[in-house]
C-alpha cells in the first residue's frame, strides 16, 4: 500500500460539463497521468477533447515522489510550485478540470491506487526505448482493468 500524507485538489472551472437532461451530473472523468510537463500537456489536449466529447470531466493525477530521508510533509518541491505549473497548463484548455498533486513514496503504486476501476487514462508516449517506466505503468493499468489511451505529439493539433 503507497503512503499518501495528503491530497491537494485544485479546481479549475473550463466550460461546464453539460446537463444531462434528467438533472444527473456525468459520471465519467477522464484521467492524465502526469509524466512530464511537455507530455502531459499532449495527454491533457488529447483528454480534453475526449471529455467535450463525451461531457467528462479531467483529472490531472501528479504522483509527487518524497525521498525517504524527507518526511512526507516536507517534499523537496513544493506542492504549490507543481500545482501552480499544472494550473497553467489546464488554464489554455477549456474543459473541467481538477488537479490532484499526491505527496508519495511510491509513484506508481499511488497511482494505480488512485484510480476507481475501469477508469479511462490519457498518457503521453514518448518515442524512446529508455521511456520503459510509462509504458509499464501503462501495462499495469491495463491490467488493472483500466482503458488507458496513448496521445503521441502529433495529437497536438
Amino acid at each position: 500500500m503507497a503512503v499518501v500524507f495528503r491530497t491537494q485538489i485544485r479546481e479549475h472551472r473550463g466550460l461546464p460539463v453539460e446537463r444531462f437532461p434528467w438533472g444527473r451530473e456525468p459520471k465519467l472523468n477522464v484521467h492524465v497521468v502526469f509524466t512530464t510537463l511537455d507530455g502531459t500537456k499532449t495527454a491533457f489536449r488529447l483528454a480534453g477533447k475526449l471529455a467535450r466529447d463525451l461531457g467528462a470531466r479531467v483529472t490531472v493525477l501528479a504522483a509527487q515522489v518524497v525521498p525517504y530521508p524527507l518526511p512526507l510533509e516536507k517534499p523537496p518541491v513544493a506542492v504549490e510550485f507543481t500545482e501552480q505549473a499544472l494550473l497553467r497548463m489546464v488554464g489554455e484548455e477549456e474543459v473541467e478540470t481538477a488537479i490532484e498533486v499526491r505527496l508519495c513514496r511510491d509513484s506508481e503504486e499511488t497511482i494505480r491506487e488512485a484510480l476507481a476501476p475501469e477508469s479511462v487514462v490519457v498518457m503521453s508516449r514518448r518515442g524512446r526505448w529508455w521511456a520503459i517506466r510509462e509504458w509499464m505503468l501503462a501495462w499495469r493499468l491495463r491490467r488493472d482493468g483500466h482503458h488507458v489511451i496513448y496521445a503521441d505529439s502529433s495529437d497536438n493539433h
